[in-house]
C-alpha cells in the first residue's frame, strides 16, 4: 500500500460514507421488505397464536431459538477479540480489517439479544426479569446461569461498543471536516471535540489499550457460561466438563470464519481491493486451520469420554447423535465443513483464491451452526427414561425466524457501513508510512 496518499484514503473511506448507488438501496429495501416477511409476521403470527406453533414440547423446550442465540454469540467472539490481540501484539495487518470486525461483533451480540425475546412466550412481560422491589414477589435467581448470561452478555456488549467507538474517534473527526449540512453536525457530536494534539492520541492510546486488556479475558468468560446453561444439567449429551473450552475454541473458529465471508463480501462492494489485500485472506486462511484442528480435537476428546465411561445413557446420546437419521447426516455434514474442508487453506493457493476462501468460511458457519443445532436438539429429547423420548424437529415459525436473524444483521451491517466509517482511516495510514519525497515535492 505504499504507493496510496493520504489523501486517497481520506477520499475512499468518505466515498462510501456519503456517495450511495442503486444498488445499495435495492439491497437495503430488500432487506427491510425480508425481515417483515421471515421475521416480523412470523413472530407476531406465534404471540398471537402462541408457543404451540413451534416444534417444542415436552421434554424438549430449547430448539433453533437457542441455537440462533449461541451461535450469534459465537459470531461474536473473534471480532473484537481478534482485533484485540492483535493489538496488542501490534500486528500490522489487523489494521485495514478490525474496524468491520469489531462491528460484527457488537452487531452479533444485538442480533442474539433477538432470540432471547422471541424465545419469550409474552415478550411485553421482559421487565420482569429485572431484581427490582416488586409486589409479584418474582425474583431473579443470581445462582442460575441464565443469569450468568445477563451480565456476561451485557458486560462484552457494552465494552465492544466503546471499544469499537474509541477507535473511531479520529476517523470521525476526519469525516466531520470533509463533509456538510447534518453530517457535519452529527459527527461534529460524535467526534467529541477531536483535533488530534499530542495529549488527545496519547489518551486515546492508553484508553484503547486498556480496553483491548480488558476485552480478552471478557470474551474468553462470555462463552464459557454460555456453556455452563448446558453443562451444568445432568442431561446425557450436555453434562459436560470439557464444554467451556469447547464453546470457547467454537466461538473463535465461526467467528474468524465470519470475518472471512465479510472481508470478501465487504472488499467487493465497496471496491476496497487496495486495502483488503491477499495477504489478510493468506493469514486469516492460516488461523482458521489452526482453529480447525484445535477444534477437532476438542469434539474428539468429548466424543471419547462419551464413549469411555460406558454408561448406557451416554452412549445412546452418542448413537443417537451420530448414527441415527436425520441426525447422523448434519453430525456427518458437521465434520465434512469444520475438519476436512478447511484443511485446504494449509495450500496457499486456496487461502489467497477469492472463491475458495468464501466457500470454506461459509462452509465453516453451516457446520457451526449445526454443531449447535446438535447439542441442543439431540440432547433434551433423549433423557434418561425412554418413555420421555420425543424427537425435535423446527417448525416453518422457527426456520423463518432463522432466515430473519440473517436478514437482521445485514441491515444493521449496511446502515454501519453508510453511517461509520468502516475501516480506520489513521491506521490505514500507518501501513503506508510517512510520505517520502516523490518528483521533488
Amino acid at each position: 500500500m505504499s504507493n496510496i496518499s493520504y489523501r486517497e484514503v481520506n477520499d475512499d473511506v468518505v466515498r462510501t460514507m456519503t456517495e450511495t448507488g442503486r444498488s445499495y438501496y435495492i439491497a437495503l429495501s430488500l432487506c427491510l421488505v425480508g425481515i417483515v416477511i421471515t421475521f416480523g409476521l412470523p413472530w407476531v403470527y406465534q404471540i398471537y397464536t402462541g408457543q404451540g406453533v413451534t416444534g417444542l414440547h415436552s421434554p424438549a423446550y430449547w430448539g433453533v431459538y437457542l441455537t440462533n442465540f449461541v451461535f450469534w454469540i459465537g459470531i461474536s467472539h473473534s471480532g473484537t477479540l481478534l482485533s484485540a490481540i492483535l493489538f496488542i501484539t501490534q500486528t500490522p495487518w489487523r489494521r485495514s480489517i478490525y474496524r468491520s470486525a469489531e462491528a460484527m461483533t457488537f452487531f452479533s451480540v444485538v442480533t442474539a439479544a433477538t432470540m432471547v425475546f422471541v424465545h419469550m412466550g409474552r415478550p411485553w412481560n421482559w421487565y420482569w426479569t429485572f431484581p427490582y422491589p416488586n409486589q409479584r414477589e418474582l425474583w431473579t435467581n443470581f445462582k442460575s446461569p441464565l443469569m450468568f448470561d445477563v451480565f456476561a452478555i451485557g458486560t462484552y456488549a457494552t465494552a465492544s461498543f466503546i471499544f469499537l467507538y474509541f477507535g473511531s474517534i479520529p476517523d470521525l473527526a476526519a469525516v466531520r471536516d470533509r463533509v456538510a449540512g447534518w453530517r457535519k453536525s452529527l459527527y461534529g457530536a460524535l467526534a467529541l471535540g477531536w483535533r488530534g494534539t499530542d495529549r488527545e492520541w496519547d489518551l486515546l492510546q492508553k484508553a484503547y489499550t486498556f480496553f483491548a486488556v480488558f476485552i480478552i479475558p471478557l470474551a474468553v468468560s462470555v462463552h464459557s457460561i454460555v456453556s455452563w446453561d448446558f453443562a451444568s444439567s445432568k442431561i446425557p449429551g450436555l453434562n459436560k466438563t470439557i464444554f467451556a473450552p469447547y464453546f470457547v475454541i467454537g466461538a473463535i473458529y465461526s467467528g474468524s470464519a465470519g470475518i472471512v465471508t465479510l472481508m470478501i463480501l465487504l472488499r467487493k462492494a465497496i471496491k476496497f481491493e487496495k486495502y483488503i489485500t491477499h495477504v489478510h485472506f493468506d493469514k486469516l486462511g492460516i488461523l482458521l486451520v489452526v482453529m480447525s484442528l484445535l477444534w477437532t480435537y476438542v469434539n474428539i476428546t468429548e466424543v471419547f469420554t462419551g464413549w469411555y465411561t460406558g454408561t448406557s445413557y451416554e452412549l445412546e446420546s452418542l448413537s443417537y447423535r451420530m448414527f441415527t437419521t436425520p441426525f447422523a447426516y448434519l453430525f456427518w455434514l458437521m465434520i465434512a465443513c469444520n475438519t476436512f474442508f478447511p484443511l485446504l487453506f494449509v495450500f496457499r493457493k486456496v487461502r489467497v483464491s477469492i472463491v475458495a476462501a468464501l466457500l470454506i468460511s461459509i462452509g465453516i458457519n453451516i457446520g457451526m451452526w449445526i454443531e449447535r443445532y446438535l447439542i441442543i436438539s439431540t440432547s433434551l429429547p433423549r433423557k434418561f427414561l425412554p418413555n420421555m423420548w420425543r424427537d425435535y424437529f423446527p417448525s416453518w415459525v422457527e426456520i423463518s425466524l432463522t432466515v430473519g436473524t440473517f436478514l437482521f444483521f445485514t441491515l444493521l451491517f449496511l446502515l454501519f457501513v453508510k453511517l461509520w466509517p468502516s475501516f480506520s482511516i489513521y491506521e490505514i495510514k500507518e501501513d503506508i508510512g510517512i510520505p517520502m519525497e516523490k518528483k521533488g515535492h
